[in-house]
């Protein structure tokens, strides 16, 4: 491709790719190759619009049938593929369509000015009650910094609700949207734009097609082909989308540079899980190209087993092999295993409390003495949330330990006594050979620091909020403190597996002036959204660092039917309902895969079997297991299991009351449903 030419593909003709027969899809294909290796090639006739209001704007020939819609800069040698469709929809779609340089941040955009005239004209004459515009406060240069189109700003001037917002998202940039709605719960333009580190400080030349495609805003929307090969890679496999397209702060966030620990929020569907893996790409690149032979790599970790071995399918898929020898993708728990072993560590982990602790527990209980006024359940709670996730390591240690959130206070005595047990317990679990996780993770940060050099380069860090605090510990002592050191990304609605809350800043990671947050949910739709949500109220959902996440600005770009909770349901009626929601899952798409979820693995096998006995192909999914490993459109898990996913539509049992817990287990499952979802509870 000759280096002067500019190759850019819009979002949608990828989507729409993919979508077409595959006879069209094959032509589609050597069209965009011959495009791509020469645009200004003699065999691609251009032909004009007639009609079109963007005179830049040519129809090229895919078949006899299909057409593509190609924008050809005035001044500079870029042509950006709009769309592909049959040629009268083709062109009809072009007449309505301008490409321009948004004038204030840069972007490339292509309006729908039909779309913008018929809303101008249908809004003209408000009824009397209807409320003021909502953007009026604004000025048009406001309006264009958070990225609404320069052709927009008169259909956008006509809203006057969070309603008529929604009705117009699909005809705006994602971070027009996302900038509209975040005015709407009270942000300013100037908190919007610095959250962002959108510069809207330069003077924008508008016919700078070029420049423009580069910056984070166009990206979000089109794709700037990089090689020959490139294009042919993307469009000859399966295409996510967020393989290629991400949000501008995601993109932000993925590459920027930073002086240390950043750590990223957001709710379920936010993309934070694809930040991280662009963010490992990113970082990779650099290894592969900067200290390439040298042992030193990137660690990408999670908190369970499968959601490892789904991030290594997501990561090989947009990484190239230089990239992936660089990153070592492993869950803590196994690489804990592995870094222990390796230096001759003379306990096993006792991973599985019950199976492992459990005896050694009960054996140290029988010391207990019923007149220091707390439960049993107390104790192993104190060891949990205080000894074990302090690291206390002797009893002058636990006498001085703060024992913030515990409810109940203990005088020196009582410390004294409760210590005995805890130290009788963890002689007895050496004696067998056993340490408990977090002990294993304290050992692990001793033997680090006394070696004197961490194995890693770069750490990142998914589903945050399921570690600890000793777990945070050993992930800062695996990487030299040093730019672009850590990068965390969770979600405290999500937490699930971690008896302890951790706040980063108690474990030595420092990310003042670095934490971000994610407000967009693409993924579930807006009905999903909130009856998730609603399944976590009154319930304090912290920000992993020691304060509160709030949820008033997280917002789903989608709509849908409201999901349903169906409580008090016979196990008959709930395995009819099951097959019945499935049927209508399918007659609706026929390619739909749904997930059919429950708390536990003998509930799984349940629902699995009696789905399979109504005739479907039914995959149960352990927790060791890759997702993409299993050929079927029905898969049965448990809960726990179903973190990381994503369905077209999810149906969830659970038979027993709703507790704090369970609440956030549903919260988990549902959000992985896009369309649908369905809850069948006990009362």
């Amino acid at each position: 491709m000759n280096e002067d030419v500019k190759i850019i593909v819009s979002n949608e003709v990828i989507k729409r790719m993919t979508a077409l027969p595959a006879a069209v899809q094959s032509k589609g294909l050597e069209f965009m190759l011959k495009f791509q290796t020469d645009p200004r090639s003699p065999g691609i006739n251009y032909e004009r619009i007639n009609g079109a209001k963007d005179k830049n704007l040519r129809s090229v020939r895919i078949d006899q049938a299909y057409r593509g819609i190609i924008f050809r800069a005035p001044k500079d040698n870029v042509f950006v593929w709009l769309h592909v469709d049959k040629h009268d929809d083709a062109y009809q779609w072009a007449s309505t369509r301008k490409m321009s340089v948004n004038p204030v941040n840069g972007a490339l955009t292509l309006t729908n000015l039909h779309f913008v005239e018929e809303t101008v004209q249908r809004r003209a004459a408000p009824a009397p009650s209807e409320p003021d515009p909502v953007f009026a406060d604004l000025s048009d240069r406001d309006l264009m910094a958070i990225g609404v189109p320069e052709e927009m700003l008169p259909a956008v001037r006509t809203i006057r609700s969070e309603g008529d917002l929604d009705a117009m998202r699909e005809e705006l940039p994602v971070e027009a949207y996302e900038g509209l709605f975040l005015v709407l719960a009270g942000d300013s333009v100037s908190i919007i734009l610095s959250a962002r580190e959108t510069r809207v400080d330069r003077e924008i030349d508008t016919e700078d097609f070029a420049s423009a495609a580069d910056r984070d805003e166009s990206r979000s929307r089109f794709y700037v082909v990089e090689g020959e090969q490139d294009l042919q890679a993307i469009l000859s496999a399966p295409l996510e989308q967020w393989r290629v397209f991400l949000h501008p702060t995601q993109r932000r966030l993925a590459t920027r540079n930073l002086n240390g620990p950043s750590r990223i929020l957001g709710g379920a569907g936010t993309g934070k899980t694809v930040l991280a893996m662009h963010r490992a790409k990113h970082l990779a690149s650099h290894l592969a190209s900067h200290l390439a032979g040298r042992d030193q790599k990137l660690l990408f970790t999670t908190f369970t087993t499968n959601l490892a071995l789904d991030i290594e399918d997501g990561l090989k898929a947009i990484c190239s092999p230089e990239q992936i020898r660089q990153i070592d993708i492993i869950n803590l728990d196994a690489l804990v295993f592995r870094l222990l072993k390796a230096r001759r560590y003379e306990h096993e982990i006792a991973f599985d409390f019950e199976a492992k602790c459990a005896p050694a527990w009960d054996a140290a209980m029988v010391d207990f003495d019923p007149s220091l006024g707390v439960s049993r359940a107390f104790v192993r709670e104190e060891f949990e949330q205080v000894v074990l996730a302090q690291g206390l390591a002797t009893r002058d240690d636990y006498r001085e330990a703060p024992r913030r959130g515990r409810g109940v206070m203990l005088s020196r005595k009582k410390r004294d006594a409760l210590w005995e047990i805890f130290e009788n317990y963890r002689l007895q679990l050496s004696a067998k050979g056993l340490k408990e996780p977090d002990d294993a993770y304290r050992d692990a940060c001793t033997l680090l620091d006394a070696e004197g050099r961490p194995p890693y380069a770069h750490a990142v860090v998914d589903e945050t909020q399921d570690f600890g605090p000793q777990a945070l510990k050993l992930i800062r002592a695996l990487v030299p403190p040093g730019p672009n050191d850590l990068m965390f990304v969770g979600d405290g609605h999500q937490r699930i597996y971690a008896k302890n809350k951790a706040a980063m800043s108690r474990c030595g990671i420092d990310i003042r002036g670095r934490a971000k947050k994610l407000y967009l949910n693409y993924r579930t739709t807006e009905e999903i959204r909130r009856e998730a949500v609603s399944l976590l109220e009154n319930l304090e959902i912290d920000d992993l660092d020691g304060g509160s996440d709030e949820i008033a600005r997280y917002k789903s770009l989608l709509h849908g039917p409201a999901p349903e909770h169906i409580r008090g349901a016979s196990m008959e009626r709930v395995r009819e309902g099951i097959i019945e929601f499935i049927a209508g899952c399918l007659a609706d798409n026929v390619d739909a895969k749904i997930g059919v979820m429950a708390p536990t693995g003998k509930l799984r096998d349940q629902l699995a079997k009696q789905t399979r006995d109504a005739g479907y192909k039914v995959a149960t999914v352990s927790h060791r297991e890759r997702l993409s490993r299993k050929d079927a459109q029905i898969f049965a898990m448990t809960l726990h299991r179903a973190k990381g996913l994503e369905f077209d539509a999810v149906v969830i049992v659970v038979n027993r009351a709703l507790d704090d817990e369970l609440r956030k287990l549903i919260y988990v499952g549902i959000t992985r449903a896009k369309r649908a979802a369905r809850v069948y509870s006990a009362d």
